[in-house]
């Protein structure tokens, strides 16, 4: 039975089926190996993409990937038959040269015997400013499967169709409607949105200072960005996890749309702000950016906007 709001949750540190609910502070794969097989419906996650943030050691790329090597076997087993892996990851960077985590992630899945699915570009806005090098704006999802029977609920995420008023125009559907009257296939570049998703680039705004949810998280996932997974992989009730869960957006994404979520993360801080932000979630008081809502543009008028005075260029007389 899924917890209404306005009620308390009851948040477990440790796995018991009986509970909707699991935070756990720990390793990964200490926790995870000890996790029933085929549990999990989805696994979504952001990895420590070893770039040297507070809370990584920074290793070789090969140590890297090793490392995550461990914690994905065990991933796998406790994936269910119809379940599914979206890993989000960006680029490794190494004295000024990238490292696409994808392509390397990639063989890792594939050698376990899982399919990709979708390699899905999430577009953002914001980041840091390269000055050798273009600026990175994007990062990839990968959809691995288990399986080739697995969940895709295509209608839950249907976007407004382009032309509606389509028709055929020959054969026996002659004169009718060519569309689905739910919408099309938001497709694999999504850009959620200015028009309920009716672009095809995800694209997302990133968390950062201005964002609604904004915490102390310096790789802070949108809620938004795993809802569309959610609905699309997953039914009510299923396991949604997060192996490297930070400070729980991907749970609160999973319990907004009435699933059990399983969350690790190695910081304490995190934790206890993510035990916060589900609190605070069942209290309609956590601030979430609403599903699908436009993207600011500015309009040329505020000053920020404006080019500085002293930018411009004199006309010479």
């Amino acid at each position: 039975m899924q917890l209404s709001l306005l009620s308390k949750p009851t948040i477990r540190e440790e796995y018991d089926p009986r509970f909707n609910i699991i935070l756990h502070c720990g390793d990964s794969y200490e926790f995870f190996k000890e996790l029933p097989s085929n549990l999990a419906t989805l696994i979504i996650t952001s990895p420590p993409y070893n770039i040297g943030k507070s809370y990584e050691t920074r290793k070789s790329i090969e140590e890297y990937l090793n490392e995550q090597e461990i914690v994905i076997n065990e991933l796998v087993r406790i994936l269910a038959d119809d379940g599914s892996i979206c890993w989000e990851v960006g680029n490794h960077v190494d004295n000024g040269e990238i490292y696409p985590l994808d392509i390397y992630f990639y063989k890792i899945f594939k050698d376990k015997g899982l399919h990709l699915r979708n390699r899905i570009i999430w577009h953002f806005g914001h980041g840091l400013h390269a000055s050798k090098r273009f600026s990175g704006r994007y990062e990839t999802i990968l959809w691995f499967t288990k399986e080739d029977k697995y969940k895709f609920n295509l209608d839950a995420v249907r976007v407004p169709g382009k032309y509606p008023g389509k028709r055929h125009y020959k054969g026996p559907n002659i004169g009718k409607p060519s569309g689905n009257p739910l919408g099309k296939n938001p497709s694999d570049i999504w850009e959620i949105v200015k028009r309920d998703w009716d672009n095809e680039f995800w694209n997302i705004p990133n968390v950062k200072s201005n964002h609604p949810e904004k915490t102390i998280h310096p790789c802070q996932f949108p809620v938004e960005l795993v809802e569309r997974c959610v609905l699309a992989l997953t039914d009510e009730s299923d396991y949604v996890i997060d192996p490297y869960c930070g400070v729980g957006s991907a749970l609160i994404a999973g319990l907004k749309h009435g699933r059990k979520v399983i969350g690790c993360d190695k910081e304490k801080e995190y934790i206890e702000i993510s035990k916060q932000r589900v609190n605070d979630f069942y209290q309609c008081k956590l601030r979430i950016r609403p599903l699908g809502k436009e993207i600011f543009v500015p309009t040329g008028r505020e000053k920020v906007s404006k080019i500085p005075e002293e930018w411009k260029v004199k006309e010479t007389k």
